[in-house]
């Protein structure tokens, strides 16, 4: 049973612990459970109150079950399921005698809705609470009376954020909003839970449900009368729009619902609810989110082969070589995990501009009370700079991000042998050069690992791991296991030039240089793409990696993989301008107070006579050559399924995750369909690099792509 009930002291105690698992999961199964043991509640005279709690470490209730939600196929199928929620919700509601949510650890979805359905919620002090309605990241809206409650509870501002951002808020924001009335120590954790009932509960009659907190300023004013209601709901409308750009239908329809709902009876804004549930639940969209959602939930655990019974090795101190960008946006991720950090350079003075970008995240961080000032410096204070190798021989764990040149990465590697600790590991943040070659020059290859960050280190997801032949299995599982317990979402990946995202990104970045000699419009490539749903445009992202750092990895996997990576002349030339960018203050884009195309980029394309190229045609040409990138890539064995390569696209380049990935995309485009446009491409531009690689043939005279396999 997940759910079990029992009674002391005049309390009643419903508690989950689903069997064989970590979490507790709102199934159709534990719903019917939990609708048994309420429907009996009412004839016990003897309990004065109710308690739900979970008997798990850091869970209350996780979510209702998604793998039922991805089977709905008809709205009905949706309506139904959520009605079934709501209808035992509205039971513990309807209870005579008060209810109490008490939440130490993670309540999303199901179990925020489950809390809200309660008269009271405490929480405890633990860092892993997590509160929050997160179904919009997965394309529908709540549907177990999230957009009815909440509003009524926080007002309308703060759900409408929670709601439509879909992110969790911790303990101490749940109180400052009203979402929880108390906050209770982990310690004598029963002990303080009695004294809450004995003075809040028992004492009281069932007071009012809404509202809990009286909202003060101009977010009181807006909230105490209907025009203020449209002017949030006018602002959260602009705001969804902005950010989703229209390829996300469920934070949109959320606003309606809530805009709706907020003046109507429980029944009649429950039913508009569950129907918008089962009209989004159903969509290609949600269907692709889901997908995204299970590959994140499957690779935030990855484990290789052979991993059994290896203890990964506690990395406690990290050196880190370079305090540029990315050395310093490293030892800033370590230190915020309260790793101690060894930052290392050729100078102070670049020593002091690690420290600056360490800082100033640090202080993001404060400013959106994610860290208190205290914490802040606290976490500061693990960073220490050198110029030499001093405190090296005591790291766990040292990552370079030196310049991006073999010669200099092997020298640092060199004397990283003779400094540090026999089983230290060394790890590179390489972007495109051969870990390899690196691991040749150290005594002991087999703790040299490729460890990729992406820009900015603190905000990406993404971690490439690269094993080289020499690489050991412990070496791999230690990795993870850093990578994991710095929040990041790993892929593991064969060494290989440019290894999987920046091999397909920049094939992509290639052709829209082409495109442009050709078309002579940037933006309107950049559009091109950004319509498709990527983040930016080419030529945008060009100037906010730095065109030198592009044009490096460019050439490093021209000499790998020949023409089909050369870049054009005209990248060649603005770089010999300087114009590198965002950093310059000049790239494709000039980036002063506003942001304009640079008209040197006309200058130097003037005298080409350009073609008429369909916009639909672009995005093929650009799209359907990473395809086929990253089918070479599975081909070539550098990683070993599908499901690697979509999770680095969308959480390392923001490829769309409403198209499900990369290859997910691929499939349902059809991989028949693919072929035959490049061919037809080949042919019309007379290019092999249109050329459809092996594998992508071979699924498809299998008959299947690159996930359904037939």
């Amino acid at each position: 049973m997940s759910v079990k009930f029992s009674e002391q002291d005049k309390i009643g105690y419903i508690e989950f612990d689903q069997p064989d698992s970590k979490v507790n999961i709102l199934s159709m199964d534990t719903i019917q459970q939990l609708d048994g043991i309420v429907s009996g509640i009412p004839a016990n005279k003897t309990i004065k109150a109710l308690v739900i709690r979970s008997l798990k470490p850091n869970v209350f209730v996780a979510g209702a079950d998604i793998s039922e939600i991805e089977k709905i196929v008809e709205p009905d199928d949706g309506v139904k399921k959520a009605k079934a929620g709501q209808d035992i919700l509205n039971k513990i509601e309807d209870l005579k005698i008060p209810t109490v949510a008490l939440i130490d650890g993670v309540a999303l979805g199901g179990g925020c809705e489950l809390a809200l359905a309660c008269l009271y919620r405490v929480a405890t002090f633990n860092p892993r609470v997590r509160i929050g309605l997160p179904e919009v990241n997965l394309g529908f809206v709540p549907g177990f009376g999230g957009t009815f409650r909440l509003p009524r509870l926080v007002g309308l501002s703060e759900s409408l954020k929670m709601i439509l951002s879909g992110k969790p808020v911790d303990s101490k924001k749940a109180l400052r909003i009203g979402l929880v009335d108390r906050l209770l120590p982990n310690a004598g954790l029963d002990d303080h839970l009695d004294e809450f009932l004995k003075s809040e509960v028992l004492k009281r009659s069932k007071k009012k449900k809404y509202p809990r907190i009286k909202k003060t300023g101009i977010i009181g004013l807006l909230e105490s009368n209907r025009w203020g209601h449209s002017v949030i709901f006018k602002k959260s409308l602009k705001s969804v729009l902005e950010k989703s750009k229209g390829f996300y239908p469920a934070p949109e329809r959320a606003v309606d619902v809530v805009s709706k709902n907020y003046y109507m009876s429980r029944t009649e804004g429950l039913a508009l609810e569950a129907e918008t549930f089962g009209q989004l639940a159903v969509t290609e969209i949600s269907k692709n989110l889901v997908h995204v959602f299970y590959l994140m939930e499957k690779y935030k655990k990855l484990s290789v082969d052979g991993a059994e019974g290896i203890e990964p090795r506690t990395v406690q101190r990290c050196g880190v070589l370079g305090a540029g960008i990315m050395g310093g946006g490293i030892a800033q991720l370590m230190a915020a995990k309260d790793i101690r950090v060894r930052l290392k350079d050729i100078n102070y003075e670049a020593i002091a501009q690690g420290y600056k970008a360490a800082s100033k995240v640090f202080e993001k961080a404060v400013k959106i009370r994610k860290l208190n000032a205290a914490q802040a410096h606290e976490k500061m204070a693990h960073i220490t700079g050198t110029i030499d190798y001093s405190g090296f021989a005591q790291t766990d764990f040292v990552i370079e991000a030196v310049v991006e040149k073999m010669e200099v990465k092997q020298k640092v590697f060199k004397e990283l042998g003779d400094v540090v600790a026999e089983d230290t590991i060394l790890a590179t943040n390489t972007s495109a050069l051969s870990v390899s070659e690196m691991a040749s020059v150290t005594k002991n290859p087999s703790r040299v690992i490729g460890f990729h960050f992406f820009n900015p280190v603190h905000r990406m997801p993404l971690v490439e791991v690269i094993t080289a032949p020499q690489t050991s299995t412990e070496t791999i599982v230690s990795a993870l296991a850093l990578v994991k317990r710095l929040g990041k979402t790993p892929i593991v990946v064969k060494d290989s030039s440019g290894f999987i995202v920046n091999r397909i990104l920049l094939i992509y970045m290639a052709e829209a240089g082409r495109l442009l000699e050709e078309v002579g419009d940037m933006e309107r490539i950049d559009k091109v793409a950004t319509d498709f749903g990527l983040p930016m445009g080419p030529f945008l992202l060009s100037d906010e990696v730095g065109l030198d750092v592009g044009l490096k990895v460019m050439r490093i996997l021209e000499d790998s993989f020949g023409d089909r990576f050369k870049p054009v002349e005209l990248f060649d030339k603005l770089l010999e301008k300087g114009r590198l960018g965002k950093k310059s203050g000049k790239g494709f884009y000039t980036h002063g107070q506003r942001r304009d195309s640079n008209p040197e980029v006309d200058q130097i394309l003037q005298g080409r006579g350009f073609s008429e190229i369909e916009n639909h045609t672009m995005e093929n040409r650009m799209i359907y050559l990473m395809v086929n990138e990253a089918a070479r890539c599975l081909g070539e064995g550098i990683v070993d399924e599908p499901q690697a390569i979509d999770v680095g696209m969308i959480f390392g380049t923001g490829f769309p995750p409403f198209r499900g990935g990369l290859l997910k995309y691929a499939d349902k485009v059809g991989i028949k369909h693919i072929i035959e446009q490049l061919q037809k491409f080949k042919k019309q531009y007379s290019s092999d690099r249109f050329e459809p690689c092996e594998y992508l043939i071979k699924i498809k005279e299998q008959g299947h792509g690159f996930y359904n396999k037939g």
